[in-house]
């Protein structure tokens, strides 16, 4: 596999999470989960205040992607005022799944360590999941993704950009589709439109190609912040490794 190490950049930190959310919220976010401002805010600053991974600086507040899926934030997206946007041709973007991952089973919930994986830029799909897994890391889901560029848009950069393969879409008779999806900014050419040049864009990849502009997010687990247990009581998610 190619060696492209030298192309990872350093990203600033993640804005503290009590921040996250009043951001998310400014988006009505909450409202298209389905969940009151305050509660949001509430699991931002149990989650802060608490043990653990959930309060480092390389934490992101995620909506589990049944409260709010990805077609619906996409368009929250904003690169040089222009939104976000789902390719034409992936209107089933919404049947992209967790696979071989496993959420937590609460509408809210943080995930820890996340990282662009700029050095696996110009490696397939096929290529990077195994070495994730091999370094007990756990590939983004699209939504997440989305999360992510929505709190940090410097995550999203020309040349530097992202594939989120922990989403997967499964044909009826059970196997991956061999579409893998994808975060980058629009050039404006063919459908996209020259009034989206720039724009922030969902789209997707095959599982067996490279390009050299995308790195593989991932990140070191995902934590259920349960605000009945206590803030000090964080409940750690086991991710599988797909074997």
């Amino acid at each position: 596999m190619p060696d492209t190490s030298s192309n990872a950049t350093t990203l600033p930190p993640l804005p503290p999470l009590a921040t996250q959310a009043e951001h998310l919220i400014s988006l009505g976010v909450h409202e298209l989960a389905g969940l009151p401002a305050d509660e949001l805010r509430a699991f931002a600053q149990a989650a802060e205040s608490g043990d653990g991974e959930s309060g480092n600086s390389n934490a992101l507040l995620a909506v589990h992607p049944d409260r709010v899926p990805a077609s619906a934030l996409a368009p929250l997206l904003r690169r040089d005022d222009k939104p976000g946007f789902v390719v034409v041709d992936m209107p089933d973007v919404d049947d992209f799944a967790p696979d071989t991952v496993e959420l937590p089973d609460a509408p809210l919930y943080i995930v820890t360590g996340v990282d662009r994986g700029d050095r696996m830029a110009n490696w397939s799909p096929e290529e990077a999941l195994p070495a994730l897994t091999k370094e007990d890391r756990t590939p983004l889901l699209l939504t997440e993704g989305i999360h992510w560029v929505l709190q940090q848009p410097a995550a999203l950069e020309r040349n530097r950009c992202f594939m989120t393969i922990g989403s997967r879409l499964r044909k009826a008779n059970g196997t991956p589709d061999a579409r893998t999806p994808a975060i980058w900014i629009s050039n404006g050419t063919g459908r996209d439109g020259r009034e989206r040049r720039d724009a922030p864009k969902v789209g997707w990849c095959w599982w067996g190609n490279r390009h050299t502009w995308l790195g593989f997010a991932s990140a070191t687990g995902r934590v259920r912040q349960g605000l009945s247990e206590g803030p000090s009581s964080p409940v750690n998610m086991p991710v599988s490794d797909g074997r």
